[in-house]
């Protein structure tokens, strides 16, 4: 019997290990979903808090599990369903954010505006070498 770990499944916490492949396929989905995620700023600001050399390792490894969990393409609640399907995501990024609330700065929510002001298309640090 085929398990999780054999069909293409790629478990959040596996995933959440591989900043760089975190960081690639968050802006791909990113990109595809922001119209319809009413989280999206808060997402924003969770990515720049955990990409930040500053914040701790284990605030890291909280927000990019949350991460991991958003870019997974098989979820508990699949992305495709109108108004429920990012109600799985949202619980997992909000549990995140209040578990590390004090480690997301005013700056990780000021990039994360500023990313949604000049558009997510632009918004990509990984483009630009960061």
């Amino acid at each position: 019997m085929a398990s999780e770990h054999t069909v293409g499944f790629e478990p959040a916490d596996e995933l959440a290990k591989d900043r760089e492949g975190v960081r690639r396929r968050f802006w791909i989905k990113l990109k595809r979903v922001a119209a319809k995620l009413p989280f999206a700023e808060e997402l924003l600001a969770a990515y720049y808090c955990a990409f930040d050399r500053q914040t701790p390792r284990h605030v890291q490894a909280a927000l990019l599990g949350a991460m991991a969990y958003f870019i997974l393409p098989f979820d508990f609640v699949p992305d495709m369903l109108p108004v429920l399907g990012f109600t799985d995501d949202a619980a997992v990024l909000a549990t995140a954010i209040r578990m590390v609330a004090s480690h997301i700065l005013p700056e990780h929510r000021d990039a994360a505006r500023a990313a949604l002001q000049r558009g997510i298309e632009d918004a990509d640090p990984g483009e630009a070498g960061a």
